[in-house]
């Protein structure tokens, strides 16, 4: 009796294993899909010049190389899709890429990603623009993706660090035309027993 116990008891043990290895295998295959997907969508625009003329050359959708990244394809693949886009300079189709990839009301990872890139986007073209009047609204739509981003996720680093660099750039005007408008600021005296005005830092 105990040897049939034990050994139903092996036998229950082997097929556990049997279906977890079977069900990780299952993830590896589709993970690794997945990553030729994502590989496939960031070469896909490798091309510049190519996707900056079949851009100016209305082209089948077929033939286009943007073209190999479907609207139901996984977020992740679209979101390598639009990055490439944006570093081939196809700021256009880069765009509605990421738009599609953000969903009001949603803040996943990809999402994020997506608002970061976005604003990222923004911000080098206002950097590499030539005039400062077509950069200004460039980095306006720049603070604001950072901005957005920082609702959702406030401890973003990078995203602060380039809406700092972005105010830089293009500083809030808000307290120049406060002072050109004349308007009188309050002032608030406050005094604590035992400090003097000039204790704090």
């Amino acid at each position: 009796m105990k040897r049939i116990s034990v050994h139903a008891l092996f036998g229950l043990a082997a097929a556990a294993v049997a279906t977890l290895s079977i069900v990780h295998g299952v993830r590896l295959q589709q993970s690794t899909q997945l990553n030729q997907r994502i590989i496939a969508a960031a070469r896909s625009p490798a091309d510049a010049p190519a996707l900056a003329a079949s851009a100016a050359q209305p082209a089948s959708a077929a033939s286009r190389p943007d073209a190999a990244v479907a609207r139901d394809a996984p977020r992740l693949v679209r979101l390598a899709h639009a990055t490439a886009l944006s570093k081939a300079g196809a700021f256009d189709e880069a765009f509605k890429v990421y738009s599609g990839l953000l969903e009001p009301g949603q803040s996943d990872t990809v999402s994020r990603h997506a608002q970061y890139n976005l604003g990222n986007m923004y911000l080098r073209q206002a950097l590499a623009g030539g005039t400062r009047a077509d950069a200004g609204p460039l980095v306006e739509l720049a603070k604001q993706r950072y901005r957005d981003l920082l609702r959702a996720e406030p401890q973003d680093w990078d995203a602060r660090y380039n809406l700092e660099r972005a105010l830089r750039v293009a500083p809030e005007e808000q307290e120049s035309a406060a002072e050109e408008n004349n308007q009188p600021v309050e002032r608030r005296s406050v005094s604590l027993r035992g400090m003097t005005p000039g204790d704090l830092p």
